[in-house]
């Protein structure tokens, strides 16, 4: 069997005995081509299954209505939601988008950016990768096509920014669980300095000098990884210290989680004995016992959002837009967690 391939304008052309640029108005519906030509055109396309080259047009227009896409990790769930936002909202302005995952490399990520780029698409949303160790490149594509970050970004790159208020979130957490009477609050954060965990533990640090409390680096832990399993490693820690918390904040829902897991095995009564709050409100926390007071992440918000700010810079190149930083903002999800019965 003969491997089927897309028909081209010009085998329609042939066919019908017309020019190329006769058969692409047709196609396009202009007012230049007369009903007969456009019905003759039209069903030849339909009859051979012809569909249109997005791309070849894009390169001849210098738009192809495409939005690229690039994150670190397309399976997490917060990445997801941010991804249903971005598809709506580019669907009704219009704008068809191309995913692309980077799986953390930074590597993979710039190789995605060029291909991106060399596809023509309009503009691109981006997260970043954990480790940045190099941001000309970068800088060089967003010298050739509108660029927005999102989520993981970088006060080094020069483009529009859509974040949700991580500082103040934590400082949120941090201050109610001091609400509930609680004094000796751990943190479960990330070694690397990563623009998310760094403005975490910034807003942690704020809630505890805000409210008088003392910083005790023994109960400030780090990982690489900021996973389930560490979560638990990091709190089995804490529990064999002599003075053990009596809440732990982690930066992310599935360190909590962890660390849920690890009190439960030992019988620690959550919230009495130590509270956690967790941070993104995942699929996941409403199914752990106790259910886990998280910090809400509007996933498809921010992606409707750099939707909206990065088409607005395709549609206005000779705009002046400049570095904008917009900051979602973000609400509590109080539950068992905290919750004293």
């Amino acid at each position: 069997m003969s491997k089927k391939r897309n028909i081209t304008l010009k085998e329609l052309a042939l066919e019908l005995g017309v020019s190329v640029s006769t058969v692409s108005r047709a196609l396009n519906d202009h007012p230049d081509i007369s009903n007969a030509t456009k019905a003759s055109v039209q069903e030849l396309a339909k009859r051979l299954n012809y569909v249109p080259n997005l791309f070849a047009r894009g390169f001849r227009s210098q738009e192809s209505h495409i939005l690229g896409v690039i994150v670190p990790n397309i399976s997490h769930l917060f990445t997801s939601t941010v991804l249903k936002g971005v598809l709506e909202e580019a669907e009704l302005r219009g704008y068809r988008v191309i995913i692309s995952e980077s799986k953390n490399n930074e590597g993979k990520q710039l190789e995605m950016l060029q291909t991106m780029t060399q596809f023509g698409v309009d503009g691109i949303l981006m997260s970043l990768t954990k480790k940045i160790s190099d941001i000309a490149q970068i800088l060089q594509i967003l010298n050739k096509v509108p660029l927005v970050l999102f989520d993981k970004v970088s006060d080094k790159i020069p483009c529009t920014q859509i974040v949700i208020d991580e500082e103040e979130a934590a400082f949120n957490a941090v201050e109610h669980l001091i609400g509930l009477g609680k004094k000796r609050i751990a943190i479960l954060k990330e070694t690397e300095n990563s623009f998310n965990s760094e403005k975490r533990f910034a807003g942690y640090l704020r809630g505890l000098r805000e409210h008088e409390l003392p910083i005790d680096e023994k109960i400030i832990l780090s990982t690489e990884d900021i996973s389930l399993v560490n979560g638990r490693r990091l709190t089995n820690l804490l529990l064999s210290m002599k003075q053990r918390p009596d809440a732990i904040f982690a930066i992310t829902d599935n360190a909590a989680i962890g660390a849920i897991k690890a009190l439960n095995k030992f019988k620690v009564v959550i919230p009495n004995e130590i509270a956690v709050v967790g941070f993104s409100n995942s699929v996941n926390s409403t199914i752990i016992q106790p259910a886990l007071t998280t910090v809400d992440q509007p996933g498809d918000t921010i992606g409707r959002t750099a939707v909206k700010y990065l088409i607005q810079e395709i549609e206005n190149p000779k705009g002046d837009i400049g570095t904008i930083t917009v900051e979602i903002k973000t609400n509590l999800i109080v539950r068992d967690s905290t919750f004293k019965v």
